[in-house]
């Protein structure tokens, strides 16, 4: 038995609210002020597509942050340097943060929506564990996180929270810090974690 494809309209329909639910999120103050009926009027289809689209808000808020960090995603698993996996360690993990801090950047408002959904903890989200998992096994490359005592484990938490959504929006959004200047003060925090010393 072969897999039935999607309905032309469907995958039509999928698409109209994916970008419906983008431009919400972009536009409103809070991503809580953004509701299922909005996307879907925003859309010009009815709730019952919306929730057979995706299920439930989370479901929406999920699909469309999967459909923006797929890129990103297929750079990290099978790119070239500095987010590939051939490259060296020390490339790699300021590599792999600065790519995670662009992208939340980037995309702000969906960050922040996905971080409060669920328990509210960006803990819980599939896409954290995938992260983690990348920093970790890089870092327990590097001389002195390695070991099997779980230094690689904790600074890989302690390097994501630099990353976080809430404190990307409160750097860039309220504080009004550049693009630049972020990217720069995470790297020297970075290299700091690591043992080195920026020559800048």
């Amino acid at each position: 038995m072969t897999d039935r494809k999607p309905r032309k309209d469907a995958v039509r329909n999928r698409a109209s609210l994916l970008a419906a639910a983008e431009e919400l999120f972009a536009s409103r103050a809070r991503p809580e002020d953004v509701t299922m009926s909005d996307v879907a009027a925003a859309a010009g289809v009815g709730k019952g597509t919306l929730f057979r689209a995706f299920g439930d808000r989370t479901g929406l808020i999920r699909a469309l942050y999967e459909a923006r960090l797929e890129p990103l995603r297929d750079a990290v698993t099978a790119g070239p340097p500095p987010l590939g996996p051939g490259t060296p360690p020390l490339e790699r993990v300021p590599a792999l943060l600065d790519a995670v801090l662009c992208f939340k950047i980037d995309h702000r408002h969906l960050a922040l929506a996905l971080e409060a959904t669920g328990s509210d903890s960006p803990y819980d989200a599939d896409h954290y564990d995938r992260w983690h998992a990348l920093l970790r096994d890089a870092l327990e490359q590097v001389p002195g996180f390695g070991g099997g005592d779980g230094s690689g484990d904790f600074a890989a938490h302690a390097l994501l929270a630099a990353v976080r959504a809430d404190m990307v929006e409160h750097l860039v959004g309220a504080r009004g810090v550049e693009r630049e200047r972020l990217r720069s003060q995470l790297a020297d925090f970075t290299a700091r974690v690591l043992g080195q010393r920026s020559e800048a």
